[in-house]
């Protein structure tokens, strides 16, 4: 049987016993439905995995006692911030599970001209955190060590400008593969647009901010797919399966 992870956010000392936050502790008597003596293992973005066994699951309280630090390398050697324009809830929904599944680092969900879904100021912050939960499940479930920030919303123009790494623009009318290019940086900044695609006006700002443009096929790519497919061949190129 496979062991739960669950992802906290307060420090871990070996030996002692940790009180679970209220959501996990839902989470545990309420999903996974665990009891005494069950195993889980516990991470909280410091690198290391830490094997635990509850000791009381109660409605007032579900306690765990810490009994092995792990340190397990799951996390690709880019550090890898992703623009993502917002796209339709089920889209980004998954778009933004498997990119934490694939080892992104951080997602910023871009607000564009052509983006079909419009958020007002008043919902970003909501929409925001249903997001990060995404990304905590997400990286519970695969393994991984830390749980990427989702950041607020931020309109296209004041997102490109301030970045440094090495920047790649997904668009399908470009010249370039991925497998023309050789990054000097590990750090990968990916950007990629809505359903009807970046303006004119959009793609001049990027490729200003030091962006170079790509396609990833003959094809045309939904948005979801489009982020399955530029972080595989990223990882697959310069990150995880590389040499």
């Amino acid at each position: 049987m496979r062991i739960s992870r669950i992802h906290v956010a307060s420090p871990l000392v070996l030996h002692e016993k940790f009180r679970l936050e209220e959501e996990a502790a839902h989470y545990v008597r309420s999903v996974l439905r665990l009891k005494v003596g069950a195993d889980v293992l516990l991470f909280n973005d410091d690198g290391y995995e830490f094997k635990a066994e509850f000791i009381e699951v109660t409605r007032k309280a579900v306690v765990v006692k810490i009994n092995e630090a792990v340190q397990r390398k799951t996390e690709s050697r880019l550090w890898i911030n992703y623009g993502l324009a917002i796209s339709r809830s089920d889209h980004m929904d998954f778009a933004i599970q498997k990119a934490v599944e694939l080892g992104v680092s951080e997602i910023t969900p871009l607000l564009t001209a052509r983006s079909v879904v419009r958020l007002k100021p008043e919902n970003r912050h909501k929409k925001c955190a249903h997001w990060q939960r995404i990304a905590q499940n997400a990286a519970e479930q695969s393994g991984r060590q830390f749980v990427p920030k989702i950041h607020l919303p931020t309109e296209l123009e004041a997102w490109v400008n301030p970045l440094e790494g090495f920047k790649i623009l997904l668009e399908p009318t470009a010249r370039q593969t991925l497998g023309d290019l050789s990054p000097e940086s590990q750090k990968v900044m990916v950007l990629s647009g809505p359903e009807g695609g970046f303006t004119a006006e959009e793609i001049k700002w990027a490729l200003a901010a030091g962006f170079v443009a790509v396609r990833l096929g003959p094809r045309i790519l939904r948005t979801e797919t489009a982020a399955l497919a530029v972080l595989t061949s990223v990882q697959l190129l310069w990150g995880d399966l590389s040499d």
